[in-house]
């Protein structure tokens, strides 16, 4: 998603593949579904002090990125993950941090933007809610004013790693409009409950809110939405990102099977009807790649039309990369339906992915709206 054209970037790159390569290879992700475990919180600091939690935090507060362009950096950092499909927090933390960093007062939160850096401490965003789709501006969840801070009741769900987060940033309707709060997931009124994930990894929860008691919001009403706004961005460009380093990865050791297995004396890949396959789905591949990096970089520049980006982005490679992986499958024949092959961890991810943070079709209609509303400007 970034050009790696400096000895910084290189390093940093070549680090970070080398750590993924050796900590979490696909093997590891089989032992940790085995396990029933998501991700290992040893591991999760070690992660952190390759600098992965604080590329989108400012030096002031005790993060910094590689290239000075700390969205890119991520983004180079979440298509690595999509090579092993990596477990780990990454995406609810950068979220979490990007909410707390972009306030107005972010110094109020210094102690927690440390914990989370430092791996210590990890959090999610708590936004959406049981039989909704993606609606992270109209939560039914309730903040209500009280003489010492708010109180919070109401139900999310899909919150990734909510089993395993010690704080939540949780989006709520309070008297003054939409608000956003950190919850400890220890506090009083706060219950778990793990939900089911066709990832073999990543896991998702339930969290009831019953009377929690919490003393202030993070930020202001006057800029909670584009608070929000921004964290839909940062989620959606992350998951492309990974879901194109898995589309790559798939892709290539697909290509080498067909030029690896023979048939009547000749190899798959010699086949018209094969190569042609194979010449679709790499132009899809590439429209993946082109799609995301536009997003990356509207979103890094925070451009006016950066949410319209990170549509065009979430629509397309959730709509054709299950498609690209499927195809991959059926190059592979029986044993690509198989268990002990690595294609179906692949196919959990890109289909998980293709429904979080908006559908392809709740993305093309928010394209449509961009549209429409500049058409009428």
């Amino acid at each position: 998603m970034t050009a790696v054209d400096s000895p910084e970037k290189i390093l940093f790159a070549s680090t970070t593949q080398a750590f993924l390569q050796k900590e979490v290879p696909l093997s590891r992700v089989r032992e940790l579904h085995a396990a029933g475990i998501s991700f290992d919180r040893d591991w999760w600091r070690r992660a952190a002090e390759l600098g992965w939690t604080g590329l989108l935090v400012p030096e002031e507060l005790g993060g910094g990125s590689v290239s000075g362009d700390g969205v890119a950096d991520l983004a180079m950092v979440a298509e690595l993950l999509g090579k092993t499909v990596a477990p780990g927090p990454l995406y609810p933390v950068s979220v979490v941090l990007a909410g707390l960093v972009d306030c107005a007062e972010p110094e109020t939160h210094a102690a927690t933007i440390e914990s989370l850096i430092a791996g210590q401490t990890v959090a999610s965003w708590a936004v959406y809610e049981p039989g909704q789709g993606w609606a992270p501006h109209q939560p039914s969840v309730t903040a209500t004013a009280t003489g010492w801070g708010y109180r919070i009741d109401g139900v999310k769900d899909r919150v990734e790693a909510g089993a395993q987060s010690d704080l939540l940033l949780v989006v709520a309707r309070g008297d003054d409009g939409v608000r956003q709060f950190l919850v400890p997931t220890d506090a009083p009124g706060v219950s778990v409950e793990p939900q089911q994930s066709i990832d073999l990894v990543k896991q998702y929860a339930r969290v009831r809110f019953d009377g929690v008691q919490v003393e202030a919001a993070v930020g202001s009403a006057a800029e909670t939405a584009a608070l929000i706004e921004r964290q839909s961005q940062i989620a959606q460009v992350l998951q492309c990102a990974e879901v194109v380093g898995i589309l790559q990865t798939v892709f290539d050791f697909t290509v080498q099977w067909a030029l690896d297995r023979h048939t009547f004396g000749r190899p798959l890949a010699s086949y018209q009807a094969l190569k042609h396959r194979f010449a679709d789905m790499k132009m899809w591949l590439e429209a993946c790649r082109a799609t995301t990096g536009a997003a990356v970089a509207d979103i890094a520049a925070r451009s006016p039309e950066a949410g319209l980006s990170a549509s065009i982005a979430k629509s397309y490679v959730g709509e054709m990369s299950p498609q690209i992986v499927q195809g991959c499958v059926q190059m592979h024949g029986g044993i690509g339906v198989t268990w002990e092959h690595d294609l179906h961890l692949y196919l959990r991810r890109v289909a998980l992915y293709r429904s979080m943070f908006g559908t392809p079709e709740e993305h093309n209609l928010a394209v449509y709206a961009w549209k429409e509303a500049a058409r009428s400007a």
